[in-house]
């Protein structure tokens, strides 16, 4: 449906300089898909958004949606924004105030070249409305509506227009955390019934992974990774998308060699000598880094069997409700654990740790080195 192919967007900066917001990003989106641009502020990803939107004009790369080439450096192709036909929603709404809910939806059909029958702007605005769950407030003033409503008012807007492609801008971030966390179960039933494909960009790593059917994630212009949320959790490729992906443990480590399972290594770390899933081909003596996500560490009060297990204390621990934060120590190292309420071992104590060998990467030390 999208293809993005070597996509460089550069602009001079306050001081002359030349800043490269986007450098050869390729990637793909199928038909009804939901692709998110995952990065942090100044990674490229919204550049890389308003170059497909036609806001930004890239150097160079290709972009095409469906059978329509919109931009191309090589063929000299540059297609108007508002000749691309897509939907956008950026993170302010720019909602109409002296309009009502009805008269926003309606905006881009009535501005538009072709224009359309009354009667079916009026049907194809209360479909869209119906959709996001603003029918019943159509003849509201939009100054009316609460934060979330906005959003899901400025969604209808770009929906109206049956765009084949919907790029949305970091649209929940104007929004309170529970208002957000409730958006984003009504974003993904949208985008499941309308099967609409989609472009998000989002700073917010639970926000991508909730979304997404794929995730490409941004740092300094460039798609360090890109796959499945469960892949780009469970396997980050190096040290930057395993920190900026959720929280982790970073051990340092020394490759002691080849385990007998394909795939995995001996490693004598910090915390002792484990087994460990290596992302590359490692080598005897290589340094490495282990990620270890602090839900995959296993705290129990009685000794556990098998691998990578070992006697821990209990530094710090803090309660959170749902489940307790641990700072364990092994040998001289601290990890961070995440445990069920359940587990009451008091400050100071003894208890025994398992990690999972699958669930403990070894990257290849980039000798940027990140702790808790």
């Amino acid at each position: 449906m999208l293809t993005v192919t070597g996509l460089c967007t550069e602009y001079v900066g306050e001081h002359g300089q030349t800043i490269r917001a986007a450098q050869e990003v390729s990637f793909e989106v199928p038909q009804g898909k939901l692709f998110t641009l995952l990065g942090p502020s100044g990674c490229g990803k919204t550049t890389t958004l308003r170059s497909i939107a036609g806001l930004e004009r890239p150097r160079s790369g290709e972009i095409v949606v469906g059978d329509a080439v919109i931009f191309s450096s090589v063929r000299g192709v540059f297609v108007p924004p508002n000749r691309r036909g897509l939907g956008m929603v950026f993170q302010s709404y720019a909602i109409w105030p002296h309009m009502t809910v009805f008269d926003n939806a309606a905006f881009p059909l009535q501005v538009g070249k072709k224009r359309l029958p009354r009667q079916e702007i009026r049907t194809r605005v209360l479909r869209v409305l119906k959709v996001v769950a603003l029918d019943d407030m159509a003849d509201r003033e939009a100054t009316q509506l609460s934060g979330g409503q906005q959003q899901r008012l400025a969604l209808a807007r770009a929906l109206v227009m049956e765009p084949p492609l919907l790029l949305l801008d970091e649209p929940l971030s104007n929004l309170d955390a529970k208002l957000r966390e409730r958006m984003r179960f009504e974003l993904k039933r949208l985008q499941r019934e309308l099967g609409i494909t989609t472009v998000y960009v989002t700073h917010d790593q639970s926000e991508a992974l909730a979304l997404s059917h794929s995730i490409a994630v941004m740092n300094g212009g460039r798609i360090e990774q890109l796959g499945s949320p469960r892949e780009v959790y469970e396997r980050p490729r190096n040290q930057f998308v395993a920190d900026f992906v959720g929280s982790t443990n970073f051990v340092r480590g020394t490759v002691s060699g080849a385990d007998a399972v394909p795939g995995f290594y001996r490693i004598a770390s910090e915390v002792g000598n484990l087994k460990a899933r290596g992302v590359d081909s490692l080598k005897s003596g290589e340094e490495v880094v282990l990620s270890i996500r602090p839900e995959d560490i296993e705290l129990s009060e009685r000794r556990q069997d098998g691998e990578n297990t070992y006697e821990a204390t209990v530094d710090q621990k803090v309660f959170l409700g749902e489940f307790i934060d641990f700072q364990v120590k092994i040998g001289g190292r601290s990890v961070q654990s995440r445990a069920h309420p359940s587990l009451r071992t008091p400050v100071g104590e003894r208890l025994y740790v398992r990690i999972d060998p699958d669930k403990c990467v070894a990257l290849k030390a980039s000798g940027e080195w990140a702790y808790e």
